[in-house]
């Protein structure tokens, strides 16, 4: 038994070392120059580390940063806004086609982002939306607002129909009871929905490079790319940027692993 334990302890260092080893690297190579990254064999550890890196890309990346802080804050808000109450009408209101809608929601994840942004690009772009922020979260949520419905939905379909109905009684419509009784209620799900709308706000690619044409207001994901061109390559200065992009999400997750937890043993127990 203890060998079995002593094996499997093994298998999971050794997966987590290959998963984390990527970021260990970025690390790494945003405290060296150029010359260093390169060199043969690599260090494995900063010979003379210097923070130059860390200057250069604070002091171009912080609009880019502040860009991706407006996008992803705003796709939080406005998942929220729409999944929470969506959620709460799937599964306390009794109406027919609630099997299909659910099963729409579930192949809206099935569609390819490329076919949806190319979609959403012809659409912003005749309504003239593009390079601007409301154009980006509005695609965001696009992807954000089904996957919260479908988080919110299975944490509100175990809650007691008897305690909106108590609230019912009580003289409560239904905003008052959404309001004030299932959203305290959920509040752990919440954070967990909030949580993955502001990471897929903040680490959108695909949509970024698409709605925007211009520069002045793209995200972090998006800016990291000018470090390369054909005619030079800032690799210390682009894993720099990669750091500063990864510790806001990083502090988010830290700060909501709580929240998280009460969520997924809520829905696991209740369910």
């Amino acid at each position: 038994m203890k060998v079995k334990k002593y094996a499997l302890l093994i298998v999971s260092l050794l997966i987590s070392a290959v998963m984390l080893f990527p970021l260990y690297w970025t690390i790494t190579g945003s405290l060296e120059t150029n010359t260093q990254i390169f060199r043969d064999p690599p260090y494995l550890f900063p010979p003379a580390p210097t923070l130059h890196a860390y200057a250069s890309a604070f002091a171009t990346q912080l609009p880019h940063l502040l860009s991706s802080f407006i996008v992803a804050t705003g796709t939080t808000v406005v998942s929220l806004a729409v999944a929470a109450p969506a959620a709460y009408a799937i599964t306390h209101f009794r109406y027919r086609g609630v099997t299909f809608l659910v099963s729409i929601l579930l192949i809206t994840q099935m569609i390819p982002g490329v076919s949806l942004a190319n979609a959403l690009f012809l659409i912003f772009n005749k309504l003239g939306l593009l390079n601007n922020y409301f154009s980006l979260i509005l695609s965001d949520c696009s992807f954000s607002i089904p996957f919260d419905v479908l988080i919110l939905r299975a944490f509100m379909g175990s809650i007691p129909r008897a305690i909106s109905e108590a609230a019912v009684v009580d003289g409560a419509g239904d905003w008052r009871t959404f309001l004030s009784v299932i959203v305290p209620i959920s509040r752990s799900s919440l954070v967990t929905a909030g949580l993955f709308a502001f990471l897929f706000g903040w680490g959108d690619f695909l949509f970024a490079v698409t709605m925007m044409t211009s520069n002045k207001i793209e995200p972090i994901t998006v800016s990291i790319y000018s470090y390369i061109s054909s005619y030079s390559q800032s690799w210390s200065d682009m894993m720099a940027a990669a750091v500063l992009a990864s510790i806001p999400a990083a502090i988010l997750l830290i700060l909501s692993q709580r929240y998280i937890t009460a969520g997924i043993a809520s829905n696991s127990v209740k369910g």
